[in-house]
């Protein structure tokens, strides 16, 4: 079997690995994969003798055996939260606050960005915020005191209509992969760092990183800039984390892992069912506070990149993934 890694060969950089993983697949189950966009991935189709398909990367929805109204759902932090805590799974929950005067008058009170500022202080003028509809961790970020909440507010509207703001929660971060009932795979997620060449500051090895997170379209890491340790001359090869969001694009981390518990498998079937997905990553906090039992859902993926199983050569496990796509579809 040749590897998702082979067909990435050749490819521009810029290729979603959406249709690397689907012409991998196709090869696989005996289907035939074309491009129908020059050479871009973002559309293509899947034909087998009895029928076709068509598929979207990029900001497409991935996968087709989820309904549209579950998607669109668990792509709104604050729905899926109402409706995770309605079926009796917790979560972390949240208010959200519109950034904008449009559609004002077509929106209960209690939402605009002044009450955002008020609410900031209910919480000791700590919290972490995140574009209510956002992804790949753009501007999730833990934000400390009135100066700097006031920054992430005038920048935010550039980009998004809306934020969630939560409770700052310690915990370990885990992720679980659902198709339907099936437990694929548990990861452990760890924040991004960067890495000392003994010779550059730390202040200066994140400038790079943030450079390198804005040509993916990424908000840049946040770190104090009164913080003195920034100015300091990292040993080579001494790592530094960057605290806050852990997702993949953002330089995060992840490695396979088993389940935390039980608990955790058994919370992420009753949350993907809650809001109707076939699949699903659920992102969960367990360990909160050092307490074992305490899980807190964060957020359900409806479109979960699965970049890791490629790195962890488990082409096994997307092989899978893509079998339930297809028979889903028909074409197997």
């Amino acid at each position: 079997m040749r590897s998702p890694t082979e067909f990435r060969k050749g490819k521009p950089g810029f290729y979603p690995d959406q249709a690397i993983y689907a012409e991998f697949a196709c090869a696989e189950f005996g289907l035939h994969f074309r491009d129908l966009d020059g050479g871009s991935g973002l559309i293509f189709s899947v034909a087998s003798r009895d029928g076709l398909v068509h598929f979207g990367a990029g900001r497409c929805s991935w996968y087709p055996q989820n309904s549209a109204t579950a998607s669109t759902l668990a792509s709104d932090k604050h729905f899926t939260s109402r409706i995770l805590r309605e079926a009796g799974v917790p979560a972390l929950g949240g208010e959200y606050f519109f950034l904008h005067e449009r559609y004002r008058a077509q929106r209960p009170a209690g939402h605009e960005r002044s009450d955002a500022l008020a609410h900031f202080e209910t919480l000791g003028g700590s919290a972490f915020v995140k574009p209510l509809t956002g992804s790949r961790g753009d501007f999730a970020q833990a934000i400390h005191g009135d100066a700097a909440f006031i920054r992430y507010l005038d920048e935010v509207p550039k980009y998004y209509d809306a934020v969630l703001i939560q409770p700052i929660v310690e915990g370990s971060e885990y992720r679980v992969f659902l198709l339907d009932d099936d437990a694929l795979y548990c990861a452990r997620k760890y924040p991004p760092s960067v890495t000392g060449d003994g010779v550059h500051t730390t202040r200066e090895l994140l400038t790079v990183h943030n450079d390198a997170l804005r040509a993916r379209g990424l908000s840049p890491a946040s770190l104090p800039n009164q913080d003195p340790s920034l100015d300091t001359v990292p040993a080579k090869g001494e790592r530094r984390e960057i605290p806050g969001r852990m997702n993949l694009s953002a330089g995060g981390t992840m490695v396979l892992a088993p389940a935390p518990s039980e608990k955790a498998i058994t919370l992420a079937r009753q949350a993907a069912r809650a809001i109707g997905l076939r699949v699903a990553a659920i992102d969960m906090f367990v360990d909160i506070g050092g307490k074992p039992d305490a899980i807190e859902i964060i957020e359900i993926n409806s479109n979960p990149a699965i970049r890791l199983l490629e790195q962890s050569n488990r082409g096994d496990l997307i092989l899978k993934i893509w079998h339930h796509t297809f028979s889903t579809m028909g074409l197997l």
